[in-house]
């Protein structure tokens, strides 16, 4: 029997977000391909109520962009004239949208070529595992341009390849290539070109495998953990890995590991 969607993934669809479902793993997909991938309004709301209404079962989400590019950034072209309360209240839009994936119900792995730039680069740094191919470039090109970040990458970029590169990127233009990118951390995986999206699947087929509660833990827990004073982390630390490890999927994995069913780590 197939399962019935929430009414606002059929409206994501109309706004150039597709979703489909495969086993465990959700596969959202940016289809705005003559645009770049772009984002405006719309693409930006559709990715907020696929990830706030995601399937039950799904255990990973996997997010990739049609066409040539993953995602080009913002869409100048509809880029209205604003006062600045009006802008801080679009800021604010992208901002849930982006925390939709963030700190949704599962862990979310990027699938990235070719464009990762401005908003696009916001787009991925949301997303808790990302895998880019040979053709990935990235850029914020926001500087050159009269503008800032708005997606919450101001917060984002920096704890991934620090303040100093980050303003360099701002303030010259820089980008950076695929090879590059992954060596200061915009990417974790590194594939030839085309080969993004299936390692990506195959990433989140396995991320889906995990209890849900410990990938829950790492997705909400842990990024707040490192904000906090190390003396507030402890503590918070002992209270997610007490409520871990009580849960039975939990105990079960830890006797079949000791009743030697369940493989053990080996050198990669």
């Amino acid at each position: 029997m197939t399962q019935e969607l929430h009414p606002a993934i059929a409206r994501a669809a109309g706004m150039g977000v597709a979703l489909q479902v495969h086993g465990a793993v959700a596969v959202v997909q940016l289809r705005r391909p003559a645009k770049r991938n772009a984002l405006n309004d719309g693409l930006i709301e559709g990715l907020r109520d696929v990830f706030a209404h995601l399937p039950a079962g799904v255990g990973a989400a996997v997010i990739h962009g049609e066409g040539e590019h993953f995602c080009a950034g913002l869409d100048l072209s509809e880029l209205q004239e604003r006062d600045a309360g009006e802008g801080v209240l679009h800021s604010r839009r992208w901002h849930v949208a982006l925390d939709a994936i963030a700190y949704g119900p599962v862990p979310v792995v990027a699938a990235l070529h070719g464009a990762v730039v401005g908003g696009g680069l916001e787009l991925a740094c949301a997303a808790h595992v990302r895998v880019a191919d040979a053709s990935a470039f990235y850029a914020l090109p926001e500087g050159t341009r009269g503008i800032f970040v708005g997606g919450g990458g101001s917060v984002r970029i920096p704890k991934l390849i620090g303040v100093a590169r980050m303003t360099d990127m701002m303030l010259t233009g820089r980008v950076y290539n695929a090879a590059d990118g992954e060596r200061l951390g915009f990417a974790q995986y590194l594939e030839p070109a085309g080969g993004a999206l299936d390692k990506a699947l195959a990433l989140a087929a396995k991320i889906a495998t995990n209890a849900p509660l410990t990938n829950f833990a790492l997705t909400q827990a842990l990024p707040r953990i490192a904000e906090q004073p190390a003396d507030h982390g402890y503590l918070m630390e002992a209270l997610v890995s007490g409520v871990a490890q009580a849960a039975p999927e939990a105990k079960a994995r830890v006797q079949a590991f000791l009743a030697g069913k369940a493989p053990k780590v080996k050198k990669a």
